[in-house]
């Protein structure tokens, strides 16, 4: 059905109009992250294989590239960890052939020491990993990971892929108030990050509701004293009010509907997936319901949006 495998084009700060792909099922991760805001791992793994039937998630792209309005980015994201797909390399090389429209690639970056990784990643035109410590407690404390992975591995397969890769890294550094953010743990970052040279620093902070609640954000003057020591490079894109440019989506309605025909959603899922505020996203729900798209189902006590008259798998 439409919409299973893409949603969007959304509003990014980072990539502008951008085609949201999904193509490994919700929470299947090499991490188990405290601060993630679409909850708990439940397929913690390092497995590469092919989740999701690469040909349909080819022609859905197609057919939703043809039918939107104008795009910034395909970009390779969603609500797993997409290096996981055995896949992707062939996703993005067919996809090269079919459109000019750059493609980006959302990983943890926790894979990138696998050779395989590396070589599916190598025709993206900008892939954008996080680091948030050189620390492999602190790292251990923050993104629970798959007991193979250690940082000092996750750090070399940047480092190496930097190397060989000729697009752009856009390195994301996600800070924990109290577990990452000390002079000491970032004056160790910044060596470390100095080694990987990626061409931008992207400083973010934990601004949706969290897995954990201990998760907590650090304030804007925080973050603005974290990037001083970071060098020329770092930009925040963390979206708080007092900073935050408005936003405008050609189809919002369309792409809220996207969203829900892939699985049930909450109200905080679809507010992570677009960055847009709450209030303004119950609007469009309000009328998707009024249009009898959708309807509100209650689960463990969560409310859920799905749609009506299709098999939500």
């Amino acid at each position: 059905m439409p919409g299973k495998y893409t949603y969007g084009p959304v509003p990014s700060r980072r990539l502008g109009f951008s085609l949201g792909i999904d193509i490994v099922p919700m929470k299947t991760c090499s991490y188990n992250c405290i601060y993630c805001q679409l909850g708990t791992t439940t397929n913690n793994t390092i497995e590469r294989k092919e989740y999701t039937p690469r040909d349909r998630i080819l022609q859905e792209v197609k057919d939703t590239v043809k039918q939107s309005g104008h795009i910034d980015y395909l970009t390779f994201s969603g609500s797993g960890e997409p290096t996981l797909h055995a896949g992707l390399g062939y996703l993005i090389t067919e996809l090269k052939k079919i459109t000019p429209i750059p493609i980006a690639v959302l990983t943890n970056g926790s894979l990138l020491f696998e050779s395989s990784v590396q070589r599916d990643l190598i025709n993206a035109d900008v892939v954008v990993p996080t680091l948030c410590t050189t620390s492999q407690e602190i790292f251990q404390e923050i993104h629970r990971p798959h007991a193979s992975l250690t940082i000092e591995k996750i750090i070399q397969g940047l480092i190496d892929f930097r190397k060989k890769y000729r697009g752009k890294i856009w390195l994301e550094i996600m800070l924990v108030k109290g577990i990452n953010d000390s002079e000491t743990d970032i004056e160790k970052l910044h060596e470390v990050v100095e080694k990987i040279s990626p061409d931008k620093i992207h400083l973010n902070t934990v601004v949706r509701p969290p897995s954990e609640k201990r998760a907590t954000p650090l304030s804007y003057r925080e973050l603005e004293k974290i990037r001083n020591m970071l060098g020329a490079k770092p930009e925040i894109i963390a979206p708080f009010k007092e900073t935050r440019e408005a936003v405008h989506l050609h189809d919002i309605h369309q792409s809220i509907l996207n969203i829900i025909e892939r699985r049930p959603v909450t109200l905080d899922d679809i507010a992570a997936m677009t960055g847009l505020h709450k209030n303004e996203i119950l609007k469009y729900c309000d009328q998707l319901q009024k249009e009898k798209k959708i309807l509100v189902t209650e689960h463990d006590g969560h409310h859920y949006y799905e749609v009506i008259g299709e098999e939500i798998q």
